[in-house]
């Protein structure tokens, strides 16, 4: 399938409507604090939403993103929007990389190029991957699935884009935060066609005996624990009652920027600047990824969902597994905490990077990519 040249196109109206709505802005009281303790720092926002609605080049950014390998599936009657990196060796290993929340397809791209065009970067081709990134439903330019109860679950609609759709017949998976689940699941559910996983976070063992729980493993318990008090008012807010804080966010540019970028700062290896990781530019398109494609309400299903049990729980993963472990992520399970669910055969703490690693630190990532599925290519892996 060509690529759809049109994958967005934002009229001139409904980016006019975006700078009135940024230049009304309704700021809210100020209280007698500053900086980030109490929530999004108030000058960092006024400055990133005037650049917004007077600076920002966004016909820059959406021609970027159209020039980018587009393509769309219908599996299953559900639209799936992903990009195709072709690598640059005949054979190459195919992979799907999943980002999570509050990312897009876009975060990855970087990473993409460098496992598709290894040689580009310093690195060998017999390296190179065909690399897939699909946009999740509900994120971007792929639907919401049509209902809470759909049995077809996002893991089994990249095994169908991947298999059925694509012809591999083996390939390789990657992801973090929400896409770290996805990628254990697709694992769990199709060891006959997925070669290994690489994962930034893994899932916690369905069950364990407490006495078992090692000292290494009760601090990282404590630890989730004492994140989830400090941290974790946004997970359980989109996970009870998403809708009611979609309504704000959907109307409110200015609202939907401060809900993602106190996440930017508060996940990175940024030492607390944003600028130090993230451009405006960068941190701008994301937002309006979501503000044009009204998709921020959407992205909160899969909390919802996982809290409702609709989503499938991680049992046991045979398949070889990855752990990379970027310091300023939100957890650092110890490998004996993986290996009670996984098939643990490279587990590496990295020097530096966060939450949005493909992002942050995406030679550090590619370089653990190659390192580990070296060991899983084999030929054919593809049937076209």
């Amino acid at each position: 399938m060509p690529p759809d040249d049109s994958v967005l196109a934002v009229t001139d109206a409904e980016l006019a409507e975006l700078r009135s709505r940024l230049l009304g802005t309704r700021w809210p009281t100020p209280w007698p604090t500053s900086g980030w303790d109490t929530g999004t720092d108030s000058g960092e926002l006024r400055r990133l939403v005037a650049y917004w609605a007077s600076e920002y080049d966004w016909r820059a950014q959406e021609a970027a993103i159209n020039a980018l390998p587009n393509r769309v599936a219908d599996i299953g009657g559900t639209p799936v929007h992903y990009l195709r990196f072709d690598g640059e060796r005949p054979g190459s290993l195919p992979i799907v990389l999943t980002n999570g929340w509050p990312s897009s397809f876009l975060e990855l791209t970087g990473l993409a190029d460098r496992l598709a065009a290894p040689s580009q970067y310093g690195g060998a081709s017999e390296d190179a991957f065909t690399v897939i990134v699909p946009s999740l439903p509900g994120f971007a330019f792929s639907p919401q699935r049509p209902s809470l109860a759909d049995p077809l679950q996002t893991h089994e609609l990249w095994h169908r884009l991947m298999h059925a759709e694509l012809g591999f017949t083996r390939y390789g998976a990657h992801g973090g935060d929400l896409g770290a689940g996805i990628t254990s699941r697709l694992g769990e559910a199709h060891p006959e066609a997925v070669v290994g996983i690489h994962l930034m976070a893994v899932a916690n063992p369905v069950a364990y005996a407490e006495s078992s729980v090692t000292a290494q493993e009760r601090a990282y318990l404590d630890s989730i624990a004492e994140w989830s008090a400090e941290e974790g008012g946004y997970q359980h807010e989109q996970a009870t009652r998403p809708l009611t804080l979609s309504y704000g966010l959907a109307d409110s540019p200015a609202g939907l920027l401060a809900w993602t970028i106190e996440k930017y700062r508060a996940w990175s290896d940024c030492g607390g600047d944003l600028s130090s990781r993230f451009s405006d530019d960068f941190l701008l398109t994301q937002a309006s990824l979501y503000w044009f494609t009204n998709t921020i309400s959407t992205s909160f299903r899969p909390y919802y969902e996982y809290a409702r049990h609709l989503t499938r729980r991680v049992e046991q993963v045979t398949v070889p597994t990855a752990v990379a472990l970027f310091p300023a992520d939100l957890t650092q399970p110890p490998r004996s905490w993986a290996e009670r669910t996984y098939n643990v055969t490279r587990y590496t703490p990295m020097p530096r990077g966060g939450h949005f690693a493909a992002h942050e630190e995406p030679e550090l990532l590619a370089h653990d990519l190659r390192e580990f599925f070296r060991a899983h290519r084999r030929s054919p892996t593809a049937a076209s």
